[in-house]
């Protein structure tokens, strides 16, 4: 076995060390969605999604059927860039969605709270039911 790298593959370039440039971009790490962490409190999930950066208006919260979907959009920030001096510009603007099962979850009392880059949303479980049962009758 050659190298082993269990989630993303790396480019190492020997030289790149004795790269002296201030601005270089070795070590960056880009992220193509947001990350969220989801605790389990007994008898309610909360999800909390980083998303620093966005206001509160650039956040969709959908529901359809059992699915959850949470999305986010910079709008591009186009306007009198040419009269900017960047040296650098790593700051994206663009979209982010992800989808989460809502089957075991209370769709109707779900709460959302967005504070200081952070979705915070409150999702109580559904009340547990017994399965139904029946006899059967023999024809």
């Amino acid at each position: 076995m050659y190298a082993l790298t269990p989630f993303e593959r790396t480019v190492r370039d020997v030289f790149r060390s004795f790269d002296d440039d201030f601005f270089s971009d070795f070590g960056t790490n880009q992220v193509s969605s947001f990350r969220t962490d989801i605790k389990d409190e007994g008898d309610k999930y909360v999800l909390e999604a980083e998303l620093p950066g966005f206001d509160k208006e650039d956040i969709n919260l959908d529901i359809t059927g059992k699915t959850l979907t949470l999305s986010a959009e910079h709008s591009s920030q186009k306007d009198d860039d040419t009269n900017k001096n960047y040296i650098r510009r790593e700051r994206s603007y663009g979209a982010y969605r992800r989808t989460f099962d809502l089957s075991q979850i209370d769709t109707d009392n779900i709460d959302a709270q967005y504070k200081n880059g952070v979705l915070y949303l409150t999702m109580p479980k559904k009340e547990p039911t017994a399965p139904a049962s029946r006899r059967l009758e023999i024809k």
